[in-house]
């Protein structure tokens, strides 16, 4: 077995890149010598191995990776027959141990995350690679030994870090540094490049500080005097940002409470209005089809009169005149 990576938190390539370089790189335990950058990775479809950033980093140590089938457990069975062997040899031994169908069994742990970190590392080492394996017959890690294999290797452990432990973003230097995640970042050496485009590339579990990019030429590594003296990680700073909204959100509708109780306190009564009449729809018969019963059309108001030349003078002159005109008119 190469390696292994225990945590709480939700799969994600950030989670699964430690495990990822522990794995290739050589280990600080005595007798743990497998090691190495693997040429197949054999995966499932879960959101850490499909992210971008793992796939940039198999596309840089040339990794083939190999995903199994939907709903098909058998297409990998590497990964499940060690979790199956961890759960019948490793954590019944472990104080706190309930299985499925126990009551209540987050009430029944009784280890931390480093004890059982620890306690999985012990039976890695002492039982898993030191037992004969039921296929080979031969314990994995003497299987390693005897092949007299020589495995691929990194150049340095701070080229593995820069692929695994970071993630790649595209900024812009300001005559005022460098801004990510709300924080500032300043070094001499951008001052000479303001306004260009850079690739930068940081840690999440260290924020303090990044390594800046230029053309895929290394350029420095800027600082932000604010963590500088401390660890903050990207987990915390999003934390923070969230615990903030959830504040400003909670004033937002505290406040927005306060003004509705106002506008209704202040509100003038509303007057009384006759009750609305009752709206008649009904239709007149038409092409042979009848009205409903006791429906009927409110009748429309009377059209307006066409005013001939004698109205209008009428209207103009007074009735008396206009009378003389209209029997001139007809006399004519």
């Amino acid at each position: 077995m190469l390696r292994y990576a225990v945590n709480l938190g939700a799969p994600s390539a950030l989670t699964t890149a430690p495990a990822f370089r522990q794995a290739i790189w050589r280990k600080s335990e005595p007798g743990w010598h497998v090691c190495g950058i693997p040429d197949a990775f054999h995966v499932d479809h879960g959101s850490d191995f499909t992210s971008a950033h793992l796939e940039q980093v198999m596309a840089d140590l040339r990794i083939r990776a190999y995903f199994s089938l939907h709903g098909q457990p058998r297409g990998r069975g590497e990964v499940e027959r060690i979790f199956s062997t961890s759960n019948r040899m490793c954590l019944p031994t472990l104080p706190g141990h309930a299985p499925r169908g126990t009551h209540d069994r987050a009430g029944q742990a009784r280890l931390s995350l480093a004890e059982l970190d620890s306690a999985i590392n012990a039976f890695i080492r002492e039982i898993y690679n030191v037992t004969p394996h039921s296929e080979t017959g031969t314990p994995p890690q003497q299987r390693w030994e005897d092949g007299e294999f020589i495995p691929r290797m990194p150049d340095s452990l701070d080229q593995l870090d820069l692929l695994l432990l970071t993630v790649a973003k595209p900024r812009k230097i300001h005559p005022d540094g460098i801004h990510f995640q709300t924080l500032r970042y300043l070094d001499p050496v951008p001052a000479a490049y303001v306004g260009e485009d850079v690739v930068i590339r940081y840690d999440p579990r260290d924020m303090a500080e990044i390594r800046v990019f230029h053309h895929d030429r290394f350029l420095c590594r800027a600082i932000c005097p604010e963590p500088a003296n401390r660890t903050i990680s990207l987990k915390d700073i999003t934390a923070a940002r969230n615990a903030r909204r959830r504040e400003l959100q909670a004033q937002i509708r505290q406040r927005a409470s306060v003004v509705d109780r106002l506008i209704e306190v202040h509100r003038p009564p509303h007057p009384d209005l006759p009750p609305p009449a009752k709206s008649t729809r009904g239709e007149p018969a038409r092409g042979g089809r009848r009205a409903c019963a006791g429906s009927r059309r409110a009748p429309a108001p009377p059209r307006p009169r066409r005013m001939t030349s004698s109205a209008i003078w009428s209207s103009a002159l007074g009735p008396e005149r206009a009378c003389s005109e209209e029997m001139d008119s007809m006399i004519l």
